[in-house]
């Protein structure tokens, strides 16, 4: 579902001189559908970099990056948009939502954007916003009001409600509660179940070892690296 072949990525510093990082040479990895991986590696070995490459928010200069029939690395913009609403789905650490717009509408939103029925997408957004304990007297309000926590739960709700085929999930059970660490990490199996393809990236190493089939390193994708 996911495969990444022989991709490189170096970042240009144009205010220090146009000098050339390398960050990531000869990548490669599968993810099969119901598998879920763990990019594991140094801080700064490029995990959050290749997690970025796969949704399509860096280009590549080398290599290919295959999400169902999509080649994320050549496609057009209207076909990753398109890909990001029907196939691919992206929990990121941090919650980025138009201001003013209900909670209630934003986890609905990825629902309503694939064609769901208004109401079918409100209920389902209700039981997963109930399901990461929201309060309902917060559904009403913009989530940009709510503490981090707070955020960060509806955050994983939004991108759980669509059952994408596949996902990529940034530190999905960082700063929780053993409570809301536990739905999660339900989330995430139920999702392996229904056959979804999951990279993620996960410091929690009890998270890792309950919800990953297997690790890959990144640092032995850096240039330079030495076993």
């Amino acid at each position: 579902m996911i495969t990444v072949e022989n991709v490189a990525k170096s970042f240009v510093l144009h205010n220090q001189g146009s000098a050339i990082i390398p960050v990531m040479d000869g990548a490669c990895l599968s993810v099969s559908a119901g598998e879920c991986i763990a990019l594991v590696g140094a801080s700064g070995a490029g995990k959050s970099t290749l997690m970025r490459m796969i949704y399509g928010n860096y280009t590549t200069q080398a290599g290919r990056i295959i999400v169902g029939e999509v080649d994320v690395a050549s496609a057009p913009p209207r076909d990753i948009l398109a890909l990001r609403r029907e196939t691919l789905g992206y929990v990121s650490q941090f919650l980025r939502v138009v201001p003013r717009v209900p909670t209630l509408e934003v986890v609905a939103e990825p629902l309503r954007a694939v064609g769901m029925e208004a109401g079918s997408a409100e209920a389902r957004a209700k039981d997963l916003l109930a399901m990461l304990n929201i309060p309902e007297r917060l559904w009403s309000l913009s989530p940009t009001t709510f503490s981090g926590g707070e955020q960060q739960r509806v955050n994983i709700a939004r991108g759980f409600a669509h059952d994408y085929p596949a996902l990529l999930l940034d530190e999905p059970t960082a700063s929780l509660d053993a409570t809301n660490r536990a739905v999660v990490l339900e989330l995430i199996e139920r999702a392996k179940a229904r056959g979804a393809a999951i990279v993620g990236i996960f410091h929690d190493e009890a998270a890792r070892a309950q919800v990953c089939d297997r690790e890959v390193d990144v640092s032995t994708f850096t240039p330079g690296y030495i076993a």
